[in-house]
């Protein structure tokens, strides 16, 4: 009975183990980042075309615009949200009419249709990030999403693999949790 046992628990182990390497878990490797970057999976310097170019650079970069002005679900969201026309009407009632870009937004917002925008940062299906916790906690934006104020098209700037982020969990001064459960549910 005891040698079936342990044959289980050294095949689950041997399971685990050859997941974690197959899939290009990197959560115990000094260089997590450069492997994962190369690994398939792994988004870094994603950024796709959308259907209207927005500039962080403009809008954050030049005109200070704070994050959680346009994205203001995320203090309270486990996701972050993609702002409502009617934020970008807010100032685009009076500002930058004559664009082209704005002209779509404005018939848009006039139809009722929202834009169709193209997610830039993905994490598989079985990871829980919390959008809310990590920003009550006092991480910034750029933590993860990079120097965003200087993005005149948003990429995906960290890899966001599991050693990315364990590495960021284990700084003593983040006080934040390591158990499984955290991100996977």
């Amino acid at each position: 009975m005891q040698l079936r046992f342990l044959q289980q628990m050294l095949g689950g182990i041997t399971l685990i183990a050859s997941f974690m390497f197959s899939t290009g878990c990197l959560w115990q490797s000094p260089n997590a980042g450069e492997r994962a970057s190369k690994s398939i999976g792994y988004n870094s310097g994603y950024a796709p075309e959308q259907p209207i170019p927005f500039s962080h650079e403009l809008h954050v970069g030049k005109h200070n615009i704070q994050c959680q002005y346009c994205h203001n679900q995320v203090e309270y969201s486990k996701t972050s949200n993609v702002p409502a026309l009617s934020t970008c009407m807010n100032c685009h009632q009076q500002v930058a009419t004559d664009k082209e870009n704005i002209k779509k937004i404005r018939d848009a917002y006039a139809d009722g249709k929202p834009i169709e925008w193209v997610k830039v940062h993905m994490l598989p299906d079985h990871v829980q990030f919390n959008h809310s916790a990590h920003i009550t906690r006092g991480v910034n934006c750029q933590t993860c999403h990079g120097p965003i104020e200087k993005m005149e098209k948003v990429y995906q700037y960290s890899d966001l693999s599991m050693g990315w982020c364990i590495n960021c969990h284990r700084q003593p001064e983040n006080k934040a949790p390591l158990n499984c459960t955290t991100c996977h549910h």
